[in-house]
């Protein structure tokens, strides 16, 4: 720990690179350049450990079993429940909820707030399929509108529109910030909207939690959800945060073990919150990892973290531009993308270029339409390849990357 402490006070990227041992191998062939980030980040060493500790010393159950590990998986569940609270600013551990990832979270959600035939529920047009599918499937059961939000010209919120929008409506759902292009929308003026037409507001930061510092008490935000698999923690984690008089409101969803306080064969009594939306065995494991994950973030500087991808984004986005025919989605600047650069040629499946980049040089991009299907059909693009940066890359790697891109824009 003393090595993680040095982190905080100085960015030293070899250093964090040594934390993850994809990134660290001795064989140099072996390490990959890994710029898919927005899809899945990279695991530090501690949170694989920490994974492993719960399978080798005490693999029992949390909250059912009264012997010394079923006690210990119980307090570490609790920790993880106390520190994930504390790193977005909850006013406690009891309104967050685990959930296995974003998805989950906001298909919780959906089937949990009571609406009503009529009920609009306002989202933007590039929300990815998690923040789109759930409310398009109300819209066939329950009867529900869906309005999404024109965006301006270059990818970005249409304040204006969403001002003409947001009247009547009940919920509002937007991604915090896009995994299409990077684009982070303003939020706190959203929310500030939305409530003063009694709408609640639920955030997607899938693509948040992992660059900048979320503060939801700030925020005044109602609903916020994020995956683990995103935020250097494990896969099947993920976090659904409500404010606790909301959270306490809704309609239980998925029932059976430690949902219920007791049962006759008549009858049930939920548990309070959280306990009634975490339904089954829980993945321990996970979400131990995920708390070290979370205790990994703490220890780096956020600002230091944008300051970093700021750099090498606005490197890729410069040479990038230089190539023939290229198109990025979003805005030029790369200050308002954040850590993606998302690009596009006219007549060209972009798969081919991401496998080529694979091929010749170990370097992993995500090509396709990235679950924002909507918005590629609606545009009449084909696909995109996506670059996404995290804190542990390195200029040399955006240098090996653009290097290639030379090579096969040449020759496709």
């Amino acid at each position: 720990m003393k090595f993680i402490k040095k982190i905080k006070t100085m960015f030293n990227l070899e250093k964090i690179r040594s934390d993850f041992k994809i990134l660290s191998e001795k064989d140099s062939n072996n390490i990959p350049i890994y710029f898919d980030s927005a899809c899945m980040s990279l695991k530090p060493n501690s949170v694989i450990e920490a994974m492993n500790d719960y399978y080798f010393k005490f693999p029992a159950c949390g909250g059912r079993s009264s012997h010394k590990m079923g006690e210990l998986v119980t307090k570490k569940i609790k920790n993880t429940r106390e520190i994930i609270a504390k790193f977005i600013n909850a006013r406690n551990e009891n309104e967050i909820i685990f959930t296995r990832n974003t998805t989950e979270g906001i298909n919780l959600l959906a089937n949990s707030i009571d609406f009503n035939n009529g009920d609009i529920v306002l989202i933007t047009e590039k929300e990815h399929n998690s923040n789109l599918v759930p409310w398009l499937y109300l819209r066939e059961k329950k009867g529900i509108i869906v309005k999404t939000i024109p965006l301006n010209d270059d990818n970005t919120f249409n304040f204006e529109k969403f001002l003409e929008l947001v009247k009547g409506v009940k919920l509002v759902s937007v991604g915090y910030t896009s995994n299409l292009d990077g684009v982070s929308v303003p939020v706190k003026e959203i929310i500030e909207v939305a409530h003063k037409n009694g709408a609640l507001v639920c955030l997607d930061a899938a693509q948040t939690v992992l660059h900048e510092r979320i503060n939801v008490k700030n925020l005044d935000v109602d609903f916020l959800v994020f995956s683990g698999h995103k935020m250097l923690g494990p896969t099947g984690t993920g976090v659904l945060y409500g404010k606790y008089e909301l959270l306490d409101k809704l309609s239980a969803f998925i029932l059976g073990g430690d949902t219920v306080e007791y049962t006759t064969y008549s009858d049930y009594k939920l548990l309070p919150v959280p306990e009634r939306f975490e339904a089954g065995l829980a993945d321990y494991a996970g979400i131990i990892g995920l708390g070290e994950a979370v205790r990994y973030l703490n220890e780096i500087d956020f600002n230091d973290i944008k300051k970093h991808e700021l750099e090498l984004n606005s490197y890729i986005t410069e040479e990038l531009l230089k190539l023939p025919n290229i198109k990025i989605i979003g805005p030029s600047d790369p200050s308002k993308r954040g850590g993606i650069i998302n690009f596009y040629i006219e007549g060209v499946d972009m798969h081919k270029i991401a496998l080529m980049l694979d091929n010749m040089a170990n370097v992993s991009i995500r090509s396709g339409q990235h679950c924002v299907h909507s918005w590629f059909n609606n545009k009449n693009i084909k696909n995109s390849a996506r670059i996404s940066i995290a804190f542990y890359n390195t200029k040399k790697e955006a240098e090996i990357l653009i290097s290639n891109l030379n090579k096969i824009i040449k020759i496709i």
